[in-house]
């Protein structure tokens, strides 16, 4: 996405606004949290979730989005600095904002590789069961042996078998979801996969939505296709208008042979702002915060993760390593791996060289995901156009600060997206189903 100018509307774009989904990420241990300078909270206090929640229910957002860490990452031996505070676990958190919000839908992350659909599908019906109809998942797979170790079987899962599993997961928890038919008599779940055998009741009536929302996350081809076939919303990222539309396109054309049409999927990527009273005011500020979001401890840890070596002794204001990298699996755990550390350092000395950058900037300058930046009006300008030009449904708000870093956005840049008629004054529903426009599943024959 570009941080200047809105982008012009394309020829496929439809007459009239097209409405926006939000929804608010809430920040703590990822790389945009910025816990220096500005006020900030804690990750794991329930006054800054409930903060965050309240928040974007004033925004008339669709839903609140935790993340989820089943082990503290670890660098060189150590406890990552962002996971010092602790992760704390996503559905006991939401159970208890269900209690404080009324509309805003409550989503969590969860991983299909440690879990069991039973005991899951009974939590997630629990949640929209106290919520009246707001619970979404995240389905995530986890294929690592490092964070296996927290559990009886460790890392025995294939990577090639993570999607696998759990398309037969999400299969096996809608089978116990749609298990209560109208007449309210439960009926017998029988289900015998390679990953899972189920045999027996659930506990729970049906839940208002009829199954919660079910949210993916990842830009691969198989996370595309397992999108298509299962999900209701994806969670992607992407830089320019050009790569969203590329991949709304690519996902939306997959909906057809799974039998879905295109109003059946969301697809919302997490993005961050930085807003100014003035375009350049906007963008000092922005680039304030990326340098409190890569210090050079950060730096240079970044560093280390491409060239698998310690590299504690380098100046993070002077050069590169003018070595290539020496990978080293166990230097990082529980982090996304680099995909090609010597690609990736290729690329970064040729910036560097080509710019006069040091390590620090290099590393601001590469691993920025700051996606909307300007003033209130431009903000809302360009996200409107995003969405009229078909390069998402809606966004997924990242703040760089906890729990206050929404506040801003949703006091000066919602108003304006209301006045241009992209975002609700007002929820029209009670269900998260409803505020996304999806319809209630449909029972299966013999279900009632």
């Amino acid at each position: 996405m570009t941080t200047t100018t809105a982008p012009s509307r394309t020829a496929s774009a439809p007459p009239g606004p097209r409405r926006m989904h939000l929804a608010a990420h809430f920040p703590g241990v990822n790389n945009t949290t910025v816990w220096t300078g500005d006020p900030v909270g804690s990750q794991i206090d329930f006054a800054s979730f409930e903060h965050l929640a309240r928040t974007a229910e004033r925004g008339r957002f669709d839903f609140f989005f935790l993340a989820e860490g089943l082990r503290l990452r670890e660098h060189k031996g150590r406890i990552h600095d962002l996971d010092v505070m602790g992760r704390p676990e996503a559905i006991t958190v939401l159970s208890a904002l269900a209690a404080v919000t009324d509309r805003l839908g409550l989503a969590a992350t969860v991983s299909a590789t440690f879990n069991e659909p039973y005991e899951l599908a009974r939590r997630l019906s629990t949640l929209d069961h106290l919520s009246g109809g707001r619970a979404a998942w995240n389905v995530v797979t986890t294929s690592d042996a490092f964070t296996g170790e927290n559990f009886r079987r460790g890392g025995f899962l294939d990577r090639a078998d993570r999607y696998v599993r759990a398309a037969e997961f999400v299969a096996t928890a809608r089978a116990l979801w749609d298990s209560w038919p109208a007449d309210g008599t439960a009926r017998p779940v029988a289900h015998q996969g390679p990953h899972f055998h189920v045999r027996g009741e659930f506990t729970l009536p049906r839940s208002p939505q009829g199954h919660p929302v079910i949210i993916q996350a990842g830009d691969s081809a198989e996370g595309r296709e397992f999108a298509a076939a299962t999900a209701d919303v994806i969670f992607t990222r992407h830089s320019t208008l050009a790569a969203g539309q590329e991949f709304y396109a690519d996902v939306k054309g997959r909906l057809p042979a799974h039998g879905r049409d295109a109003d059946s999927l969301k697809i919302m990527p997490g993005v961050t702002f930085v807003l100014g009273d003035t375009a350049a005011d906007a963008q000092e500020r922005a680039a304030t915060i990326r340098r409190e979001q890569v210090s050079p401890q950060n730096a240079l840890v970044a560093l280390e993760q491409v060239w698998g070596v310690d590299l504690s002794a380098h100046d993070p204001d002077g050069p590169l390593p003018d070595f290539d990298p020496v990978p080293d699996p166990e230097l990082a755990q529980g982090r996304v791996r680099i995909g090609d550390p010597k690609a990736v350092a290729d690329r970064w000395r040729a910036l560097s060289e080509a710019k006069g950058l040091s390590i620090r900037e290099t590393v601001i300058e590469t691993t920025g995901r700051q996606s909307f930046v300007g003033t209130p009006a431009a903000v809302a300008e360009e996200m409107t156009a995003f969405v009229a030009a078909r390069a998402a449904d809606g966004f997924i708000l990242v703040p760089h600060l906890t729990p206050g870093g929404l506040d801003d956005f949703v006091d000066r840049v919602v108003p304006l997206l209301q006045e241009r008629g992209v975002l609700r004054t007002e929820y029209e529903g009670a269900t998260l189903r409803s505020h996304l426009g999806l319809p209630e599943p449909v029972r299966p024959a013999g279900k009632g």
